[in-house]
């Protein structure tokens, strides 16, 4: 088993001990994306809507970084800080999974870095 570390400065870079994902065995696991901007370091607040863009984006690069797309992806978990933006949150998640969208859960969470309202981690096949 061979486990290679993703890295991109178009994500925001990890801040704990951890990688932005792990490519193993022909599978990328991506760990979760908040909506900070990895050019500024800004984190995107404003509304759910607004953050679950920016935190697709941030995985999006993550998954192409480790030769995966959004396409590629298999199993999501969405962790919303109040069950009342599931909705809000589900519009904008998809326009980034048209088609046959990947398996999912949605929880809800007492809390998340940043004092964000979502996070997004990924699991996708590389191609």
């Amino acid at each position: 088993m061979t486990r290679v570390p993703v890295r991109t400065d178009r994500a925001p870079g990890a801040i704990g001990p951890y990688s932005q994902a792990i490519v193993c065995d022909g599978f990328l696991f991506a760990s979760g994306q908040v909506a900070l901007d990895p050019a500024s370091g800004v984190f995107a607040g404003g509304d759910v809507a607004a953050q679950t863009e920016r935190v697709l984006r941030n995985l999006q690069a993550v998954l192409e970084k480790g030769g995966a797309s959004l396409g590629d992806v298999v199993r999501t978990t969405v962790y919303l800080r109040d069950m009342a933006d599931f909705a809000a949150m589900n519009a904008v998640y998809a326009r980034y999974f048209p088609g046959a969208p990947p398996a999912r859960s949605t929880v809800a969470v007492a809390g998340l870095p940043r004092d964000a309202r979502v996070e997004i981690d990924a699991i996708a096949r590389v191609r």
